[in-house]
């Protein structure tokens, strides 16, 4: 299973990694918009990845998020009805829904925020 890892000590929180992840989803630099958060936390930053656990899938009435070979959980948007269950029940806050785009968006596990982090806090793993 194709998935992303962090090392929340490595994070500088310079948001390298939102800003890439928004500019392959939407083609902005809107941190709002990544499928990943940086938060600030008095113990150092906080990450907030996608660590394909499947409860948005689970929680799709229309079954339109499924995991493909890789175990990445894939959202179909040609399908999706807009309910946004899935964006409220992510345990890790990283579905979103922008004002310009019906349906929410998803990791698909690209690696764009691993290649922007200049400092490895968050890496690929494949089990």
């Amino acid at each position: 299973m194709r998935h992303l890892e962090k090392n929340e000590s490595l994070c500088v929180g310079c948001h390298q990694c939102e800003i890439a992840c928004a500019k392959a989803y939407y083609k902005v630099e809107d941190p709002a918009c990544a499928c990943i958060h940086i938060e600030a936390g008095e113990d150092g930053q906080k990450i907030h990845i996608c660590n394909q656990c499947g409860k948005c899938a689970e929680v799709c009435n229309t079954c339109v998020i499924q995991p493909n070979p890789k175990g990445v959980y894939m959202l179909q948007k040609k399908e999706c009805v807009g309910c946004l269950m899935c964006v409220g029940f992510c345990p890790e806050q990283v579905m979103v829904q922008s004002d310009k785009h019906l349906e929410p968006s998803k990791c698909t596990a690209c690696g764009i925020c691993v290649k922007a982090c200049p400092t490895g806090a968050i890496y690929m793993v494949e089990d």
